[in-house]
């Protein structure tokens, strides 16, 4: 799998994006040189894909399947991309605190300590539906690594679409997110814009 080596703080400076957004409570106080330079209209829908991207770590072509997928689904286009981002099971995860950044959270999925409706799920882009119960394996609950992650996760709240128990280490998808529910920072208008030329 290609993977982005790029800092991260370099990338988000590149984007223009907030590190936070990330999960990544650090800030770099270096400016972004390229700021004043006049960007095409093409440059902007392309900054606003990389940007969809990087902040839920998918590749070209899973993101590129994923806008088909939106397209035949009913409804606004950039709308029901969105919502298929959210509801991926590392995104989940980490929305419900059990990860302090996505890019973890790709991880305690991989490494096979996650269940969905009790089956173990190791898929990081499994697509959770309303619902489901997603839950930390009984066996990785007592692990230090999660203490530590509920620790530091201690003051993020769970959006609305979704209901989590920290003592349970478990969560639910009550419903699919509506696009005002989703506070990343994207324009997918521009992301429509791009693939339908």
């Amino acid at each position: 799998m290609a993977i982005n080596r790029t800092p991260v703080l370099k990338r988000c400076r590149s984007l223009d994006m907030n590190p936070a957004f990330l999960g990544v409570n650090k800030t770099s106080h270096r400016k972004n040189t390229k700021a004043n330079r006049k960007v095409s209209e093409y440059g902007l829908q392309l900054r606003e894909k990389q940007k969809a991207k990087f902040i839920y770590g998918v590749q070209e072509k899973p993101f590129r399947n994923m806008f088909e997928k939106a397209e035949k689904m009913p409804g606004l286009v950039g709308t029901n991309l969105m919502q298929l981002l959210e509801l991926r099971l590392d995104n989940i995860i980490f929305r419900l605190g059990y990860a302090r950044t996505r890019r973890e959270a790709r991880q305690v999925v991989s490494h096979r300590h996650v269940t969905v409706n009790g089956k173990v799920v190791n898929i990081p882009s499994y697509k959770v539906q309303p619902g489901d119960v997603i839950e930390i394996k009984e066996k990785s609950k007592s692990l230090q690594r999660f203490k530590d992650i509920v620790e530091a996760n201690a003051g993020i709240s769970v959006p609305s679409w979704l209901e989590g128990d920290t003592e349970k280490l478990s969560g639910k998808v009550l419903e699919i997110p509506l696009r005002e529910q989703i506070d990343v920072p994207v324009n997918e208008t521009l992301i429509v814009e791009l693939y339908s030329k």
